[in-house]
Parts: C-alpha cells; structure tokens; sequence
C-alpha cells in the first residue's frame, strides 16, 4: 500500500499545499545544487493564506553513487539512495520531539522516477558547521586521541583502547569543506563561525541529545552507533521553530554502525557502510586520485546487502516495506523487485 493509502492523520498546512500541486518530472525541476551522493532541486514557493507564511522548498535526491577517499566510482550500488532515504525519514519522524526538522513529503510532489529516494523539504540557511557526536573512540577521533590525549579540544581519561565506549557522548564539530576533508574544531571554534554562542550551544546540546536517542533504540536493535554527523539550519519562515536539522539523518554515510554481536575493544570494527568498498579499494592498488575504479560486482553485492542489512535491524522492517509505503522498486537483484530507472544517479 502506498504511504497515500496509509494516511490517517491530517495533513499539516504545508503538506497539504505540497499534495494540491502538480508533480512534474525530474527533468522540468531546476537543480540548485550536485553533491558526491546528493542533488538538490528547486521547487515552487508555498504560501499559507492564514498565517501569510511562504515557505521555499526543495526536492532532496540521493542517488546510488558511493565515494571513497574523496572521488565518486562510475559504478553504483544498487537502492543505496533508497536506503539512505528510508533511514532518513525513520528518524525524522522518531525525533521530531527533539528538534523540527526539514521533511515535509516523501510521496507528495515526488516525482514518480525517484520515489523512495527522494524528499521534499523545507528550505534552510544552513550553518557552517558539521554537527559530529561521538559515543566511541575510533576513526580520526581515536588517531586525535593518540597524538594528543583530547578530541577537539576534549580531553578525554588516559588509557582509552581503539573502539573503547566514551564515558559520555562527545560533541566534535567540524567545518564543511567545499572540497578535500572537514577540518576538526574545537566548540568555540564553531560558535565563531555560527556567530552566535548560544545558539551553538543549544545545537550541541540537541546533537547530543539525538546521539543518545538512537544510540539506545541501535543497541536494542543489537547495532552499535559509534559516532554520527548532523546538519542543522534556520527555518526564517518559522520564528517559532527556527533550529531545524537536515540533510539526511543517522544513516549509514553520515553515521559509524557496528553489528554488536562480535564488538570488542581494541582494533577497528566491521560496519554496515561504505567500509567494505573502502577495504576493497585500498588493496586495489588505487594511488586515491581521481578518477575512481569501478567497482567489481562481488563488492557491489556485498555493500548493497551491508546497507540494506542496516535498514531492516534499525526499522525493524523488510527493506521492501519501505518500497512499497513510496510507491518505489527495488533495483538490486536480491531484492526480488522490478528494475526502477533512477533519475539520480
């Protein structure tokens, strides 16, 4: 049944102006923007004639391209982009008490060639900062720690094993690089480039609240959630509501999942992300310069099963349930599903 047909509730003011317009294709809508995994498309102002509000709106789509060490491969993995997507909105709508976020529809005002893999959105300013949580010591955190006993200015107790659970979740933001890497800051640090202190210091408090969040619904579902990133922005229409998160949320590129069967302190762990294809790639004989290999099949099954695997422990739910809420296919051989064209790619 599509996520039309499941409706109960009534439709919020901007929903409702989303599901009164006129889906169109992907290719009539203007693109704003093209990231590694991402395009972003611009849609139409809605206004509401009761409170004169206009909210601006975009139509997120994550493909299925997948980037090691900075460069895109030409090959893709299958319904990467849906699983994101999925992710995505299951923590959306689980946190909305935390914080307001920026999703509006995933049916309504989608175009139908990137059902599942596509959200429309309110329109943010978005600050300039990566919003990282750390509940473990491991990835650049743990190489900071050996050379320097702190994490972004966060000295943390002596004797820390690599992978080793933090006493207390840790805020480490960063920069947003056009290109190359973020580079690692310390808190005021972030509050300069925000330019506001207490407004950095509610978004590193609701950061961390989130982490604590899904970390504890993660390990009930027997996944590990390491570290994660957040991406937070301004709502100017919505003076009620103005810190809004967005971007995509607690999904297997922006967050460290670990399967807790097997966790042990002291080396790095198997994850359900790009890891596989980053093993892979590193034995290759690759020199990491663009452009990037194209990926064997076997890697490509492989990392497909490792994101849809994250998709069902965390929802709790057949990756095809998704699928079938947006009306989407599923692409990937496994799946069992009609090939889908993807517009995102």
């Amino acid at each position: 049944m599509s996520e039309r047909g499941r409706r109960s509730a009534p439709l919020s003011g901007l929903q409702a102006l989303v599901a009164s317009r006129h889906v169109t294709v992907l290719a009539d809508l203007p693109l704003i923007a093209s990231g590694k995994v991402r395009e972003m498309y611009e849609l139409e102002r809605l206004g509401d004639g009761q409170s004169g509000r206009v909210q601006e709106t975009l139509l997120m789509v994550a493909s299925d391209r997948i980037s090691t060490y900075d460069a895109v491969h030409p090959t893709p993995i299958p319904d990467k982009g849906k699983v994101l997507t999925g992710l995505s909105v299951f923590w959306f709508e689980r946190t909305a008490h935390i914080v307001a976020n920026h999703l509006i529809s995933t049916v309504d005002g989608v175009p139908e060639e990137v059902l599942g893999r596509a959200m429309v959105v309110r329109k943010l300013s978005m600050l300039p900062v990566e919003c990282v949580v750390r509940g473990y010591i491991t990835g650049s955190g743990w190489k900071d720690y050996q050379a320097t006993g702190s994490v972004s200015g966060i000295a943390l107790p002596d004797g820390l094993r690599e992978s080793e659970r933090l006493p207390e979740p840790i805020f480490t933001p960063s920069t947003k690089a056009d290109v190359g890497h973020d580079e690692a800051i310390d808190f005021e640090r972030a509050a300069e480039l925000v330019g506001d202190r207490a407004l950095m210091a509610r978004v590193r408090d609701v950061s961390i609240e989130l982490y604590s969040f899904a970390a504890e619904h993660a390990r009930s579902c027997g996944v590990i959630l390491a570290d994660t990133k957040f991406e937070f922005g301004l709502d100017e229409s919505d003076p009620a509501h103005p810190l809004v998160v967005g971007d995509e949320v607690l999904t297997p590129d922006s967050s460290r999942y670990w399967p807790a069967d097997g966790y042990e302190v002291g080396h790095g762990q198997p994850s359900f992300d790009k890891q596989y294809v980053r093993d892979w790639a590193a034995g290759y004989g690759w020199d990491k310069k663009p452009p990037a290999p194209a990926i064997p099949d076997d890697v490509v099954a492989g990392t497909r099963a490792r994101y849809v695997e994250a998709y069902e422990r965390i929802a709790g739910e057949p990756f095809r349930a998704w699928l079938e809420r947006t009306g989407a296919t599923v692409e990937g051989a496994a799946g069992g599903g009609r090939s889908a064209p993807d517009g995102a790619a």
